[in-house]
């Protein structure tokens, strides 16, 4: 094999790895999420957290990856568009995002005085639900990853690399899951209590917004179809 051509195979899988790196980082928004995931978890320890930090990763990673790998499958075999996944996820998050925008005005770090202490099930439990979807992981970041491997490409050989690549660049987004949820009292110790609740408000306000955005998309194109029908 030639030297330029292992170079231009290299280029190419590195490329598909920064694509979905791209495309999901910026939807995922761990940094955006360590606010509202150190405030749903105010109650527990700092080891309970972690424990959760990685689960929530490990998850994430998992979700992403089937929907990836098989959500256009799963989803054409249920029957179920894009647009309604779109307006059923878009709902639950305005549902969330409401209720933390409503919230006692108390910082995390006051909150987490009186611990609670969580079997290891009720821990992974709400790990999957609300924190991995669909605050983690939402309609957004689910239908970005259906589309990664809507369209597959010819050949075996083709498929296994990209299917390989796409993975690599989901399990780096998971692991910045885990950095950002695991250290958010680090983060946002340093912005104090007034700081760190007026971050907690505006991020639960932009989590809303985007739980309307997420509903109005997909009714757009439910709408769409039903004129062009």
């Amino acid at each position: 094999m030639h030297l330029p051509t292992v170079f231009d195979d290299i280029r190419q899988f590195g490329s598909y790895i920064f694509l979905a790196i791209a495309a999901l980082w910026p939807i995922v928004d761990p940094l955006g999420g360590a606010p509202i995931y150190l405030s749903m978890t105010s109650t527990l320890t700092p080891k309970q957290r972690t424990e959760m930090a990685r689960v929530v990763a490990i998850y994430s990673s998992l979700l992403l990856l089937a929907s990836a790998l098989v959500g256009a499958y799963v989803l054409d075999f249920f029957g179920v568009s894009i647009p309604c996944v779109q307006v059923a996820g878009g709902i639950v998050v305005c549902g969330i995002a409401w209720s933390l925008l409503n919230a006692p005005n108390a910082s995390p770090a006051m909150a987490g005085k009186s611990s609670e202490v969580l079997e290891r099930d009720v821990l992974r439990e709400r790990a999957f639900y609300p924190m991995t979807m669909p605050l983690t992981v939402g309609p957004g970041s689910i239908s970005v990853a259906i589309t990664l491997g809507a369209n597959p490409p010819q050949g075996l050989r083709s498929l296994f690399v990209t299917a390989l690549a796409h993975s690599i660049g989901i399990l780096i987004v998971g692991v910045t899951v885990y950095i950002c949820y695991a250290y958010a009292d680090r983060i946002l110790k340093a912005l104090g209590p007034i700081g760190t609740s007026v971050v907690l408000r505006l991020t639960a306000f932009i989590l809303l917004c985007i739980g309307v955005q997420i509903t109005w998309n997909g009714l757009q194109k439910l709408l769409k179809g039903i004129l062009v029908a």
